[in-house]
């Protein structure tokens, strides 16, 4: 069968996955009558909940008589290593850019990634059914930003859609019938060619499969997918493992191939070149490796990832409370899941620092924070410290990672903006208006310096601002940036948080914990108005006496809390701060747990 291979490429919330959906329903992939889930290919829970894709994930259509394998790639920036890797399974793309928001960090990061693999992009302009749609200006921020990344003659060339992706349709004109998806299907098969490897199909050329992703199964264990890029492969033959270098790594046998057709994998006896398929069979085989032959001596070279720019530490909970609620925590367990994780996701590095804690590093926030909540629902329970960024060393000159940041605010509220972010050491480097009162900034920041901003971004901006970040480049160490200016709460005793402690806190600060939270000495309950850590007492109750005061009928009312996401503890805590992450609770405490009490103890005695 004649087959194409594509990625949709585009930034976070532009409408991937959801043109997917569609692609799926008018090919007659899904049936009219079977039951499809909204995002379909948002598989993961993750990903449901909070609307973003995370992993990449492969499909197939039919049109017309030609396969189109079709992969659905994140459009977060902290996911960027799923792209990279992607991006050499295919022969072309489909960038998508939303026609209000125009050109985003994430849109520039994943077009000069497939410009580099000479990739022709296909241009889809998407949503201009939204009312502040501006497909024409948009268009001319897309050729410009081609320009900007030196992109090809042929390359510059592109065909241009104008598509609504929830609705199911796409035109060449704007001036069109708005009908379905034919026009993007027709420019999919026109446009992308066949894919260079099904020259060398047939059993007279080795078989050969460079492993883009990596997955486990409780049934057929380790699920290894790729482009088959030369050659024939058949259930039950005897393969070989070659790694970057060309050394081997395992022989065995494929127990199973599996081909997408829709929504769903399926068994088949035999694939050939240019075809995208997942082999199982495999037990030590990973992300880059090549699959082979059993005469095959060089290995396919595989495209270097761009290097993790934070880190955190996670160790095992030594909190008083720990052991209650996760069934793994033991540094044994936590060292193979860690390890399992960087396997199959290598934008992720994971080494051991000693006495049952682990350096993590990877693109960003989010990336790390989904790793961890993952973990959390798994039974896992960890102590996990601030995020640092990753510095390197020169030519003897300490250099830390710049991170482009832009910012879409109302004008009303650009100028506290352009204050916070120049406070942590950004440079404003383009200021336009964007219509409808709002402005775009852009600026380039220290990554160091963007830790923890976010929340005070949507506080400053009343919710209504936007901000998206993508590394730039490492450049000179900015020197000192102020950290968090409040102090803490810390608790001093053991047992449970009481209203009417708590309501006499109040007026010290502003509380994290509710009445009936188990406390313990050294746990943050709250943030101290003023810039020192305080110690308080949540656990003081009242005083059960027959005297009548005039307090006895005061009512305790207390101010109702937020609480804390995994993200926003990560980003709150301090240097001498941890957060402990169970499956039931986030909690934050002290990294030395009774610090104040030794002082305490060590002042009586003298």
């Amino acid at each position: 069968m004649d087959i194409r291979n594509i990625a949709i490429i585009a930034h976070v919330d532009h409408g991937k996955t959801t043109l997917v959906d569609q692609l799926l329903k008018q090919s007659g992939s899904v049936r009219e009558n079977q039951q499809m889930a909204e995002r379909a290919m948002d598989s993961n829970d993750q990903e449901r909940e909070r609307g973003i894709t995370i992993l990449a994930k492969c499909t197939s259509v039919e049109w017309n008589g030609v396969r189109i394998n079709t992969v659905d790639t994140p459009g977060h920036a902290d996911f960027g290593g799923e792209v990279e890797r992607i991006l050499s399974m295919v022969d072309g793309v489909v960038l998508l850019v939303d026609a209000a928001e125009s050109v985003m960090p994430q849109t520039k990061f994943v077009l000069s990634k497939a410009l580099k693999l000479g990739l022709k992009p296909i241009v889809v302009i998407n949503k201009i059914d939204r009312h502040d749609a501006q497909p024409r200006e948009t268009l001319e921020s897309i050729f410009d930003l081609f320009l900007s990344l030196e992109a090809n003659d042929d390359q510059l060339d592109f065909h241009v859609l104008y598509a609504s992706g929830r609705n199911g349709w796409a035109v060449d004109e704007l001036e069109d019938e708005r009908k379905d998806l034919t026009p993007l299907f027709r420019r999919i098969v026109e446009d992308v060619p066949a894919p260079r490897p099904q020259q060398l199909a047939g059993e007279e050329h080795p078989f050969k499969m460079l492993v883009t992703t990596l997955e486990a199964d409780n049934f057929l264990g380790r699920i290894l997918t790729g482009r088959i890029e030369s050659g024939v492969i058949t259930t039950n033959r005897n393969i070989k493992v070659l790694s970057r270098t060309g050394e081997v790594i395992e022989k065995a046998r494929v127990t199973k191939l599996l081909a997408f057709r829709g929504l769903a994998r399926v068994p088949v006896e035999r694939a050939e070149a240019g075809d995208l398929v997942a082999i199982a069979g495999l037990e030590t085989a990973t992300v880059a490796d090549t699959l082979c032959d059993l005469t095959v001596e060089e290995a396919i070279p595989a495209h270097p990832i761009d290097p993790p720019t934070l880190a955190m530490t996670l160790a095992v909970n030594d909190s008083p409370l720990a052991g209650r609620e996760g069934d793994k925590v033991q540094s044994r367990v936590i060292r193979d899941r860690l390890m399992r994780e960087a396997e199959g996701n290598v934008a992720l590095k994971v080494h051991e620092t000693g006495e049952g804690a682990f350096e993590v590093a990877g693109r960003g926030e989010l990336q790390l924070g989904v790793l961890i909540e993952s973990m959390r629902r798994e039974g896992f329970e960890l102590s996990i410290s601030r995020p640092r960024v990753v510095f390197k060393t020169e030519d003897g000159e300490r250099l830390e990672p710049i991170e482009e940041v832009t910012v879409d605010v109302d004008d009303a509220y650009t100028g506290v903006v352009i204050e916070k972010i120049s406070g942590r050491k950004g440079e404003m480097v383009d200021m336009r208006p964007t219509g409808a009162g709002k402005t775009r900034v852009v600026f380039h920041a220290p990554a160091r310096g963007l830790i923890g901003y976010h929340g005070e971004f949507l506080t400053d901006t009343r919710g209504t601002g936007v901000m998206n970040r993508m590394f730039l480049e490492y450049a000179p160490h900015k020197g000192p940036i102020g950290g968090r200016v409040n102090g803490v709460l810390i608790s001093t005793e053991d047992g449970e948080a009481v209203a009417y402690g708590l309501w006499y806190l109040e007026e010290r600060g502003k509380l994290f914990v509710t009445p009936g939270t188990k406390v313990y000495q050294g746990m943050i309950i709250g943030q101290h108005a003023k810039d020192n850590d305080l110690d308080v007492n949540p656990t003081k109750a009242k005083q059960l006496t027959n005297i009548r005061t005039t307090s006895k009928d005061e009512a305790v009312r207390l101010t109702p809390i937020v609480p804390m996401t995994l993200e926003q503890a990560m980003a709150y805590i301090q240097d001498d701060e941890l957060v402990e992450v169970t499956p039931l609770n986030i909690r934050l405490r002290k990294r030395e747990l009774l610090p104040h009490l030794r002082k305490r103890a060590r002042q009586a005695a003298e």
